[in-house]
């Protein structure tokens, strides 16, 4: 165990590793329609910075664990950050979209090791009640981290021009890579299974029936909140005439909607079956969709209100269908995780991708994935509880 002033210091640097994906991600949410623009590109193709980033980050993600298992937290996380301060410099200094699509893929290939390897060492270093604690304050970070991103965005456009946020990303970076240059290795003992025993597990998880239809019914509810996160620019700055400023807020407000949900999971959790949660945020989903697609197109609130009650639904069910996931493996939980995580991204690129389609009423295009998705998994989970398929070991 670390000395305390070792724990004082890495609890902050745990945080900032894990806010990195978020960071990535929102904070050029308000300068892709100028982008389009300045480089005479349809939204299809300027929102391949988003799409890229998510699924090559979802990628590297399923190899860095196994990897730090085998060899330490500190060499693949050093190797990581540095490839994504390269990359957030390659991005700043981008002269076309190709290229800053190139560079983005880079930037995503380095923040899967923070994000992946900050929980590995949350692992390692704390136990029990201590533990839960650091993981909450870690999560309300992450919850914060979309929050604030974009309006970062927002402000550095404000005043300087798109570059300046792949460079303040690039300082960033720097930051933790200072921090993880300052801490010691916190992984005990490495282990000694081969790399490729440790890919065999991903193999066997594919042959776990309850575990991968469980994954896809979850995975299919996130769908509209990564529609969102790829449309919402070009929604309120181009369809409602904002500004990028203006547009941040209304981000934050969304982002705020899911901080709500996962604080009203943690309230009702043990006071309520997690089973009725699942199916109110699935509902909720529904609910959300059918009145963006009769009111959504009146004003920016008319939208944002429907699409914060969906946003708060996935908040609400996420955590308890997580655990739900994880529980249908008795082993490889790290590998069930990183599976978990790796479609729940691949998916999103893909519900990112149709509602990047040029000549198409997004708002429409929106609430049609939202419903769809939201009443597709809520038969799938009502006929899930009917057949028992669905197993808890808890």
């Amino acid at each position: 165990m670390h000395k305390p002033a070792e724990l004082r210091n890495i609890v902050p640097l745990l945080a900032l590793l894990t806010a990195f994906p978020a960071f990535s991600t929102d904070m050029i949410l308000p300068a892709i329609p100028s982008l389009a623009v300045i480089w005479d590109k349809p939204l299809s193709v300027v929102n391949l910075i988003l799409i890229a980033f998510f699924v090559t980050y979802a990628f590297f993600l399923l190899f860095y664990g196994p990897i730090s298992d085998r060899y330490g937290r500190r060499r693949p996380l050093i190797a990581g950050i540095s490839l994504y301060i390269l990359a957030s410099m390659l991005c700043a200094v981008a002269n076309s979209a190709a290229a800053l699509i190139a560079f983005r893929i880079l930037q995503a290939a380095g923040a899967a090791a923070s994000a992946s390897l900050s929980m590995a060492m949350t692992k390692d270093i704390f136990s029990g009640k201590e533990r839960e604690r650091i993981l909450a304050y870690i999560a309300i970070i992450m919850a914060l981290a979309p929050m604030f991103a974009p309006i970062l965005g927002g402000w550095i456009l404000a005043y300087l021009s798109w570059h300046w946020i792949f460079f303040a990303q690039g300082m960033m970076g720097l930051i933790g890579l200072l921090g993880v240059l300052r801490t010691p290795e916190t992984l005990k003992e490495v282990s000694e299974t081969p790399l490729l025993r440790v890919m065999h597990s991903y193999g066997k998880l594919l042959l776990n029936r309850n575990y991968v239809i469980m994954v896809l019914v979850m995975s299919v509810s996130l769908l509209p909140l990564y529609s969102f996160i790829a449309g919402s620019s070009a929604l309120y700055i181009n369809g409602f005439g904002m500004s990028e400023q203006n547009f941040s807020y209304f981000f934050a407000f969304n982002a705020l909607a899911l901080m709500a949900g996962s604080m009203s999971c943690l309230k009702l959790t043990g006071r309520t079956d997690s089973r009725y949660m699942i199916t109110a945020g699935f509902a909720g989903i529904v609910l959300g969709a059918a009145l963006i697609l009769t009111i959504g197109q009146r004003s920016p609130w008319s939208f944002a209100i429907p699409m914060a009650m969906i946003t708060y639904s996935i908040g609400i069910s996420r955590p308890p269908s997580n655990h739900l996931v994880l529980e249908q493996v008795r082993r490889d939980a790290g590998s069930a995780s990183s599976l978990l995580i790796f479609t729940y991204f691949t998916l999103g690129a893909l519900g990112m991708w149709l509602v990047s389609q040029d000549g198409a009423d997004r708002i429409q295009i929106l609430g049609t994935i939202a419903l769809s998705c939201g009443a597709l998994v809520l038969l799938a989970w009502m006929i899930l509880q009917r057949k028992n398929i669905v197993h808890s070991h808890s």
